[in-house]
């Protein structure tokens, strides 16, 4: 049944960024869960194995909320998922050296080499995945960038 009181704000649902950013996530994301199926890992897992890698390349000590912050993942989802993580073997949590609060996390050696084997098949993925919009990358990641940066002008 087709009514003439449109409750939106754009004449096709093309036109809408958040429709389109929601279409594209989802492709997105469910080719992403098919490739690491076989990993045995969730995206979210991989989010924060990859997060803990990059981190520990970057710095001497990781923390959760490190790992939150970095990942943008919230520190309630990222402790259940790093318990998860430390169950399988793939991450140990100890004592922060100079912070009483804090858990220091690090990949052990298997969760290490399970990282990286998943780094592997998803930085495949997004180059052919992204690969429709050529030169443009660049552009459309400071964009991207642009849209999770703290609006510092308020």
């Amino acid at each position: 049944m087709k009514t003439n009181d449109n409750a939106f704000g754009v004449e096709k649902a093309e036109d809408s960024s958040g429709f389109l950013l929601w279409q594209v996530t989802t492709l997105w994301q469910r080719e992403i869960r098919a490739i690491l199926a076989p990993l045995d890992l969730t995206h979210a897992q991989f989010v924060l194995l990859a997060n803990l890698l990059w981190l520990s390349q970057h710095q001497e000590s990781v923390t959760q909320i490190d790992i939150s912050q970095h990942s943008k993942v919230d520190p309630m989802t990222t402790s259940t998922v790093l318990r998860t993580l430390q169950t399988k073997g793939l991450i140990v949590r100890r004592e922060h050296a100079t912070d009483t609060r804090a858990k220091a996390v690090a990949l052990t050696e298997a969760g290490q080499q399970l990282t990286k084997q998943a780094v592997a098949v998803v930085e495949q993925f997004d180059l052919a995945f992204f690969s429709k919009l050529g030169n443009g990358i660049k552009a459309f990641n400071r964009q991207l960038h642009q849209l999770i940066m703290p609006d510092t002008t308020t």
